[in-house]
């Protein structure tokens, strides 16, 4: 029983009776879920690699509850202290952005990371939330009148960061972001031509990840003729599921995790079929589909246009990423390297997610007036 009275006006006060507590609690329930798994399926991994079994482990632990802080200390945020967070967090991300193609290592053929001492950084990942939400308030800004030019400089930035993000190369990361960004302006009043048009560029821009990008051109292959290349994840992925049936094979019993190089991060989610089995998988889908269908109906009262904009878009980025993953192990999408949110391990994807649910949480609390803008 909540000891806050609905009089209390203090900040705590105030937010524990404006903020949706529904999405906060399934959230803490994806963060304790995700640390179980990490725990199940991480030992094996760093054993296999020369580390101290308990490695990942003890990182993901030490990330969660700073996830949690930053979930909840942004959600006390006004939508114009969340605009001016996301404002500063954009320019450090692009600022950091570049500078993992200059001093970042390349890994896999890419450059995407800068080391911290024992942290490594990605700064994409902090990138996406914080650009969805100023490409929200520039899109507002337009409709308010053409004082400033919202659109434009939301394509300006748009081009930027998609810009950044092939010189990576990440186009994966890059579809997801445009794809955010378009319906962000659909939602905005994107004139039909343009809707053509945009669908038409990216059409084109896909053809064109095919023909000049090699790992992409690979990986599409692979899915459409699994035959005809190496599926050794994805062929194991799906062993997982079939052994793990409705119940799973049990805790810590599964033996994927044991053979998979990403069975900790990418594909977690295979770890989580065969050791829980379909139930625990389609309660853990239900999880994600509750977060965003109750985020939208939240954002379907809402009368601040920046909000509804902004929210939309972290919902959609929040979704999008774990359709993404979910879709990888159940080899329904080519292979793409894309954390499950809260339950994959991975330092800078966690406290971005947090960062992004946390601006969620905030933008979705009840307001009495238009006040906080």
């Amino acid at each position: 029983m909540t000891t806050f009275s609905r009089l209390d006006r203090s900040v705590v006060g105030r937010w524990w009776w404006t903020v949706d507590r529904w999405t906060l609690l399934a959230v803490v329930l994806l963060l304790i879920m995700g640390g179980v798994m990490v725990l199940a399926a991480s030992p094996s991994v760093a054993t296999r690699i020369g580390l101290d079994g308990f490695h990942f482990v003890r990182r993901q632990f030490l990330y969660l509850p700073m996830a949690l802080i930053l979930i909840l200390g942004i959600s006390l945020l006004s939508p114009l202290w969340i605009r001016r967070m996301a404002v500063i967090m954009f320019g450090g991300g692009v600022l950091l952005t570049l500078a993992t193609l200059v001093i970042g290592p390349e890994v896999k053929g890419a450059q995407r990371w800068i080391q911290f001492g024992s942290f490594t950084l990605q700064p994409t990942e902090f990138l996406k939330p914080a650009f969805a939400v100023v490409a929200a308030w520039m899109f507002a800004e337009q409709r308010k009148g053409d004082e400033i030019p919202g659109n434009l400089i939301s394509i300006g930035l748009y081009l930027l960061v998609v810009s950044l993000l092939l010189m990576q190369p990440d186009v994966g990361m890059t579809l997801v972001v445009s794809a955010v960004w378009f319906a962000q302006f659909f939602l905005a009043g994107l004139p039909i031509m343009w809707v053509v048009g945009f669908l038409v560029a990216g059409i084109a821009g896909a053809a064109g990840a095919y023909a000049f990008f090699p790992h992409v051109s690979k990986r599409v292959d692979r899915f459409l003729n699994p035959e005809g290349g190496d599926n050794y994840q994805i062929e194991r992925a799906m062993e997982a599921f079939q052994t793990g049936g409705f119940f799973g094979v049990g805790p810590g019993d599964g033996s994927v995790k044991r053979v998979l190089p990403d069975a900790h991060t990418d594909f977690i989610f295979a770890v989580v079929g065969e050791e829980f089995g379909v139930i625990f998988c389609l309660i853990l889908l239900g999880l994600f589909a509750f977060v965003v269908i109750r985020g939208f109906s939240r954002l379907l009262e809402e009368k601040n246009f920046f909000v509804v904009l902004a929210g939309a878009g972290l919902l959609t980025q929040f979704g999008l990423q774990s359709i993404i993953n979910i879709g990888v192990n159940l080899r329904l999408m080519p292979t793409k390297g894309m954390t499950l949110p809260f339950i994959s391990y991975g330092g800078s994807s966690m406290l971005a997610l947090a960062i992004l649910m946390g601006m969620l949480l905030a933008l979705s609390r009840r307001r009495a007036g238009a006040g906080e803008v």
